[in-house]
């Protein structure tokens, strides 16, 4: 699966800040067809960092959300603060 096809956009709710900051966590909405490895990659080559977890969700809407957990090298408040959400 091709990058660009993989992550739609980063998701900013007041949980999810706080999840930046507590857990060093970042949230995107994913394609439904991208599996962890395919996140971890796109992840990865894009925003030029390490990502320690994946945790998937499929909100009863069929919206596939990735929960990603960053090396602790770094911060997922920099990538946030960087794409313009934080």
């Amino acid at each position: 699966m091709d990058t660009n096809d993989v992550i739609f956009y980063p998701l900013m709710t007041e949980s999810a800040s706080v999840m930046v900051e507590k857990d060093n966590k970042l949230i995107f909405v994913v394609n439904i067809k991208a599996g962890k490895n395919d996140i971890r990659k796109a992840v990865e080559e894009l925003y030029e960092v390490k990502v320690n977890k994946i945790n998937l969700l499929i909100t009863p809407q069929g919206v596939k959300k990735a929960f990603v957990k960053l090396k602790p090298e770094f911060k997922a408040s920099d990538v946030a603060i960087k794409l313009g959400i934080l």
